[in-house]
């Protein structure tokens, strides 16, 4: 018999690719970090000798949640200014906020609080935007997590750097401080359209290029944003995106709830991806995304939750049923995103728009061991007739027991094995203290 690190046994296997597969009396091997194979339950049993077994008799098997837009850290700004517009929410309470507490301490305590809420709802890979990457990077880090670290740049200053140039450059240094990190890979996170000029732009699109990197933007978040740009420059914010040279198959454009039908085939054309994030958006009243045409044109379409200050949770497997349901509405189509699509959303899209597919994102020979288990017998998910639905319409992320990356455990029986809960609530009682409204 082989000796390996883990065998695990569910009642239910689902590897996402190839789509609406559900296997039973199925193992996963794993050993290295790594996935050996996906087969039948008795071979395994005669093939391999697990260091570790974990049977999951009433468990559903499938790759970790990949979110694909994030603000972690602002879980420390979690319901101060809720019930209001976007733009009312962001200058006169959101920006005046980070300017009076963002710090490296606040970023590494609050993603801290953040991780321990994305690995207990089964989110094994996140793509953060903030301030300060590199204290969040270390924190994603030390919880066991993976993570895309933005090397955000604005046109204005802040806590983390003066000006665009200064932002640049700091990402770059990131960018080459984080090389051989395992688990933290990069990305380039210019805010929006609104809060970064031209020049600053074109010089991300060179690094860009140069790094082999991608680039991570709010765009089209509401119609307000477009109707300023038109008037301020005679463009949409997307044919300005497009004279930079900005959209390609390295562009992952956030939100997108304002687009015509010549922005949704450019879209396609380019190999853009989008991240939706529907309950920001429906919260902030921003608008729909048009996912259903989105994805009928070809495009690639991931899921976000937004930050846990404009959410307010960072629960993927509840922002995945609202999507399936909210694409459903906008397009008068109940077939517009089955239960297979949305869960492939969640995982693998992600994986492809943030360039970590060939890694993660599906349950496959020589992946990355990133698999998250939830436990099917609760009554809210009882009787089962359908895995794929039962996953997408009625799991709450109360049920993932078992969470693993790259073979290591970070949610084992329901308990975190690399946070402490305990402190993170006092951590975070200390900052509302301070920042209280």
């Amino acid at each position: 018999m082989q000796p390996i690190d883990l065998l695990v046994f569910p009642r239910w296997l689902v590897p996402v690719e190839p789509a609406g597969l559900v296997l039973e009396q199925h193992a996963l091997a794993v050993h290295g970090g790594r996935i050996l194979e996906l087969l039948p339950a008795a071979e395994a049993a005669q093939r391999y000798q697990a260091r570790e077994t974990l049977r999951l008799d009433r468990h559903a098997l499938m790759p970790g949640l990949v979110n694909a837009h994030s603000h972690a850290a602002m879980s420390l700004l979690r319901g101060i200014a809720d019930d209001l517009p976007l733009m009312t929410w962001l200058q006169e309470h959101i920006w005046p906020a980070e300017g009076a507490h963002v710090s490296p301490e606040f970023c590494r305590d609050g993603v801290s609080l953040a991780a321990a809420e994305l690995i207990r709802g089964g989110v094994t890979c996140v793509n953060d935007m903030y301030f300060f990457p590199d204290a969040s990077a270390a924190a994603f880090s030390a919880a066991g997590m993976r993570a895309v670290a933005n090397l955000i740049v604005l046109d204005f200053p802040t806590a983390w750097a003066a000006n665009a140039d200064e932002y640049i450059h700091k990402g770059l240094a990131l960018h080459d401080a984080l090389k051989g990190n395992p688990l933290v890979t990069t990305i380039f996170g210019p805010h929006a359209p609104y809060t970064v000029s031209d020049a600053p732009l074109t010089k991300i699109r060179a690094y860009a290029n140069e790094l082999s990197i991608g680039i991570h933007m709010h765009v089209h978040e509401t119609a307000g944003e477009v109707a300023m740009a038109v008037q301020a420059t005679g463009k949409r914010p997307w044919q300005r995106l497009k004279e930079l040279e900005l959209l390609g198959p390295d562009f992952i454009a956030v939100h997108m709830t304002q687009l015509s039908d010549e922005e949704i085939a450019e879209a396609a054309e380019f190999g853009v991806h989008v991240a939706h994030c529907p309950e920001s958006n429906l919260k902030l009243a921003s608008g729909f995304c048009p996912v259903g045409k989105l994805l009928k044109a070809g495009v690639n379409v991931a899921l976000g939750t937004d930050g846990a200050a404009s959410n307010n949770d960072l629960d993927l497997f509840g922002e995945l049923k609202t999507a399936a349901l909210l694409a459903k509405a906008v397009a008068g189509d109940a077939e517009t995103l089955p239960a297979q699509a949305a869960l492939h959303m969640a995982t693998l899209a992600g994986a492809k728009a943030l360039g970590l597919d060939e890694q993660i994102g599906s349950l496959k020979e020589g992946k990355q061991a990133d698999f998250i288990a939830i436990d099917l017998d609760a009554l809210n998910t009882q009787p089962v007739y359908n895995v794929l639905s039962q996953l997408a319409y009625a799991v709450n992320s109360r049920q993932v027991s078992e969470v693993y990356v790259a073979g290591k455990p970070l949610l084992r029986g329901g308990l975190l094995t690399t946070l402490d809960e305990t402190a993170l609530r006092a951590k975070a009682r200390e900052w509302a203290a301070k920042i209280r409204p």
